[in-house]
């Protein structure tokens, strides 16, 4: 890379990073019951020996019987699960890194491929999966509100733990963004309703609960996304005035970082500018931005599941982007996935040692 600006070190509250790369969170169904093993634990720290700047874990589910539809992927609540994360973030921190976890619902789902279901059904805004298409339950007020508490009281013990902030996931489909889409959230209650604005008063809530009980120095990260992993095309801001009305309310309740997930960050979010959606939610709401979307790669990561490898890519976009000011961090995924020394072999220069990621990278813990 021909510019060090990527390297330069970043504060922010209980943040305090030695560059701008942040190793984006990405499901690995590593994890048996639900408790992360000595391997991840291992490969969490083989990230923070090589300098990345923030490690983001892999989505943890929250303390709700049916915020998971992978009984291998990571519980962020119990002694077993907790304990194993404490094995986690100590050897990162050993290592030298920060880490926050990634605390997740996925809300409706469909069964895994192994035929695996959790022990009551799916719970989202109003029981569907797809438009027209219900796969579970609509959630009462009373189950909105143990969820949010359940988001709450994990954030607290990633605090207690040592983690250095949390992450929401509020994308990609999964419950927060079940709520956002007009097209599955059919509710005529407060957690309803014909705006988008309207319908973001669950994540509101879900980050006044978070805020509340970590304290104001503690960092808040939110995921979002426009795109759906069932609907690539989907668009939940149409215009950047309708983004203000939704990001706006979320950064007043407590959001300090916005992670904006696109498939590729070059493409614009809106005509007329090419500002992507970090640089619109920067811009819009005047919080720090991390933008993500296959930096670094050719293709993108939805395409590797279908077999379709990737090779690395220059970052001059990017680091143009960033210097504009467009956003604040850098996340990166299948790169880091594949090659846990990716962040010192582009401070070093050593684009030749760089690995390309292949489908293969997804079954094993590099």
């Amino acid at each position: 890379m021909s510019n060090p600006s990527l390297f330069a070190p970043f504060k922010l509250k209980s943040l305090t990073l030695r560059n701008r790369f942040v190793m984006a969170p990405m499901t690995r169904s590593f994890s048996p019951g639900g408790v992360p093993t000595d391997e991840v634990a291992a490969y969490y720290r083989r990230r923070a020996e090589a300098d990345v700047g923030l490690i983001l874990s892999e989505g943890t589910v929250i303390n709700r019987p049916s915020a998971s539809a992978d009984r291998a992927v990571p519980h962020f609540y119990g002694t077993a699960a907790l304990a194993a994360w404490q094995k986690v973030v100590d050897g990162v921190r050993a290592a030298g890194g920060v880490m926050a976890p990634q605390l997740w619902h996925m809300g409706i789902a469909t069964p895994h491929r192994s035929g695996w279901l959790p022990p009551v059904p799916f719970e989202g805004p109003s029981g569907l999966f797809l438009p027209g298409q219900v796969a579970g339950v609509a959630m009462t007020e009373n189950a909105i509100a143990d969820t949010i508490a359940a988001f709450a009281a994990a954030a607290v013990d990633a605090k207690r733990m040592g983690f250095a902030a949390v992450e929401l996931h509020g994308a990609h489909g999964y419950l927060f963004d079940q709520f956002f889409w007009a097209a599955l959230n059919q509710r005529t209650d407060r957690y309803g309703g014909a705006t988008l604005a309207e319908r973001s008063r669950f994540a509101v809530e879900v980050v006044k609960s978070v805020r509340k009980a970590v304290g104001e120095e503690f960092a808040l990260l939110l995921r979002l996304s426009q795109w759906k992993v069932r609907d690539f095309a989907a668009k939940l801001a149409q215009t950047p005035e309708e983004m203000a009305s939704w990001l706006q309310p979320l950064a007043d309740a407590g959001v300090d970082i916005f992670h904006c997930s696109q498939r590729r960050f070059w493409q614009p979010e809106f005509e007329g500018s090419d500002l992507n959606f970090a640089g619109w939610a920067k811009k819009l709401t005047g919080k720090t931005t991390i933008t993500v979307g296959s930096v670094g790669l050719s293709g993108e990561f939805m395409a590797a599941f279908g077999g379709e490898s990737s090779v690395p890519t220059p970052l001059d976009d990017l680091v143009r982007r960033y210097e504009r000011g467009d956003f604040d961090l850098v996340a990166v995924g299948r790169a880091l996935l594949a090659d846990p020394e990716w962040v010192v072999k582009i401070r070093d220069g050593r684009s030749e040692a760089l690995r390309d990621f292949t489908r293969e990278a997804l079954g094993v813990l590099y």
